[in-house]
């Protein structure tokens, strides 16, 4: 930029696209520039967060992916009759790093023919959760009955016969 003097005070002669050349004011010279650093500044700051908030976002990604896949291995293990469940789902894990695009049904099924241990005998799909030593079965008069039967049919005893008689009239 070439300075030159003209009229009061000191001007900057300016180079522009669509204007050949024209005269601006130092002062004003300098507000632009500051303007253009300060955008420049803005544009770095904004860069700088833009690419920190794509990092943060492929980390949620990932984090949301092992996520579902821990979530699916929860499911199919305990569906396959799982004792352990968190163990379970460690190995399957070890498995899944160890081999990459394993399949969630493949991974359980070799788990369970390896590892027979860390899982029931439990046909399949039919897995249901058992009542833990704190929690007391209720019994119900339907269920007492049918055990009266059972047993006055195994025993053939009089007094069983006759203890489920009474209970039958009780109950119905």
């Amino acid at each position: 930029m070439a300075e030159t003097d003209a009229r009061e005070g000191l001007e900057v002669e300016v180079e522009n696209e669509a204007e050949s050349s024209r005269l601006v004011p130092v002062a004003e010279s300098i507000r632009y520039r500051k303007r253009a650093q300060l955008a420049e500044k803005q544009n770095e700051t904004l860069s700088e967060q833009l690419a920190q908030v794509r990092s943060e976002a492929a980390n949620m990604a990932e984090e949301l992916k092992g996520a579902r896949m821990e979530r699916e291995l929860m499911g199919k293990l305990s569906a396959a009759g799982a004792i352990d469940i968190e163990a379970a789902v460690v190995l399957a894990k070890a498995r899944f790093g160890a081999s990459e695009g394993a399949e969630v049904d493949k991974v359980v099924e070799a788990l369970r023919k390896e590892k027979g241990y860390l899982f029931a005998g439990v046909a399949e799909g039919s897995f249901s959760a058992k009542k833990t030593a704190g929690a007391k079965e209720r019994i119900s008069s339907r269920q007492v009955l049918e055990r009266a039967a059972k047993k006055a049919a195994a025993t053939g005893r009089r007094a069983d016969l006759q203890e489920y008689l009474k209970l039958r009239r009780s109950v119905v």
